[in-house]
């Protein structure tokens, strides 16, 4: 166990900045989730507006790796071009 105060205090802040960041990357999962499963194209434009500035913030925090970030993007807008 850690003696000195500083790394009592790291490890408290490491466990809060965790917390946040798997509430933040599992809303995100579920935003995708959600636009996926839409079949409504002027609904799922709205969408894609608000999943498109979870995972740009996310990718900014180094939740997850800005290449992934783009992939999702990516994907997502052509899902939604091709709905009808």
């Amino acid at each position: 166990m850690a003696n000195h105060k500083s790394a009592l205090k790291r490890i408290r802040s490491n466990e809060a900045k965790r917390l946040r960041n798997k509430y933040q990357h599992k809303t995100t999962r579920n935003a995708v989730r959600d636009l996926r499963a839409t079949t409504d194209k002027k609904e799922a434009q709205e969408m894609l507006s608000k999943v498109t500035s979870m995972l740009d913030k996310l990718a900014k925090n180094n939740i997850i790796h800005k290449n992934k970030a783009a992939n999702l993007k990516s994907k997502l807008t052509k899902h939604i071009a091709a709905l009808s």
